[in-house]
This record gives C-alpha cells, sequence and structure tokens, in this order.
C-alpha cells in the first residue's frame, strides 16, 4: 500500500503585534491645565509674542524701573562756619562803606549783609541746624563792624586822622560815636540782618 510523503510541518503564526502609535509631530499643541482653548506646543515653550500684543502689567509692588539713588545731603557745618565769616567780613566793609559815603544807614544794605552770609553758610555748609543760628548772629556782629567803618570814614572826613588810625587806634572813640548817633531804626537794621541770614541758610540748603 503506497503512502504520501509527510508535509513538512509549517511554523506557527504569530499574531501580528499592533503598530506602535506614531509621536505626536513637534507643531502639535496640547491643552493647558484642561482648558482646550489654551493651547501651548508640545515642548513646553511658550508662543512667542505676536506684534502688536500689548504686554501684561507688572506684578503688584515692581516698579517699572530703578528710582535713581538720592542725591548726597550736604552737611559741612565747618566750611559753613568758614563761608560765613568771610561773607560777613566782606559785607561788614561793604556795609560801613555805603553808610561813610552816604552818611545813612540804608536798609536794603542791611538786608544785603543776611542774604549774603546766610547764603554763603546754606550753600557750603548744608543742612545743619546750627548754620542757620551762626549765621545771624554773624549777621548781627558784620552790621555793628559795618556801622562801625561807616562812622570811621565819616570821622576821618572830619578829623585829621585817618580810617585806619581812628578803627585801629581809636576804636573807643568810634564805639562812643556809634552809641551816640544810634537810634530805634539802627537796632531794627540789626533784627532784619538777621532774620534775612537765618532764613536764608536754610533756604540756601535745600
Amino acid at each position: 500500500m503506497s503512502q504520501s510523503a509527510p508535509t513538512p510541518a509549517q511554523p506557527p503564526v504569530e499574531p501580528a503585534e499592533p503598530a506602535e502609535p506614531q509621536s505626536q509631530p513637534q507643531s502639535q499643541s496640547q491643552p493647558v491645565d484642561g482648558n482646550p482653548y489654551a493651547q501651548q506646543p508640545a515642548d513646553g515653550a511658550p508662543y512667542a509674542p505676536q506684534p502688536g500684543a500689548v504686554p501684561p502689567p507688572p506684578a503688584p509692588g515692581v516698579p517699572y524701573g530703578a528710582a535713581p539713588a538720592p542725591a548726597p545731603v550736604r552737611n559741612n557745618i565747618g566750611l559753613g562756619l568758614v563761608a560765613a565769616f568771610v561773607a560777613a567780613v566782606a559785607a561788614a566793609g561793604v556795609y560801613g562803606a555805603i553808610i561813610g559815603l552816604t552818611k545813612h544807614e540804608i536798609g536794603w544794605a542791611a538786608v544785603g549783609v543776611g542774604f549774603l552770609v546766610g547764603l554763603a553758610a546754606g550753600r557750603l555748609g548744608g543742612r545743619n541746624p546750627v548754620l542757620p543760628v551762626a549765621s545771624a548772629i554773624l549777621s548781627l556782629g558784620s552790621v555793628y563792624i559795618g556801622q562801625l567803618v561807616g562812622e570811621g570814614i565819616i570821622g576821618a572826613k572830619e578829623t585829621p586822622l585817618s580810617f585806619s588810625e581812628l578803627f585801629f587806634q581809636h576804636f573807643d572813640v568810634l564805639q562812643e560815636a556809634w552809641k551816640a548817633d544810634a537810634d530805634p531804626l539802627t537796632f531794627l537794621f540789626f533784627a532784619i540782618a538777621a532774620y534775612v541770614a537765618f532764613t536764608g541758610a536754610r533756604k540756601a540748603a535745600l
């Protein structure tokens, strides 16, 4: 009896594996925080601002720019006192020359004395509270010396003595002449000069 040749066994067919899902393209957007309308690229980078877009307002408490550093406050009492003293000496000479030439005490000249002393103290000394008080005191001395200088110039015209002899060798004589000529208006000029010097030193330091 004939036998047929056995057919070779076929290898079992393995089931086809499902194709792996393709990765999403880089440009595909994904929802942000579950909001399908707010999307960003898959790589997490935010969208670039569009031309003409308004930038978001700054966070509360964050300034737009750094504030400039405040200007340093001047506070040099030594320099202010020296400047006020020099101004007082110069103003006394000018004030005395005006009195000697006009033979009168002029109110605006006393105002000028206080203004120069206060201005020099405030501009160079700064905001030290001692300077306005020192300026007022120096202005009083400046007006007093200026009036004595005026008495010396007038006396030099009426006596054979020169101004330097009267001022440096007969200073007591000038003081007596000043006391004889002093009146309420003389002391008013003292007050005016002191007030202007005090307020001028404060304003010049601002």
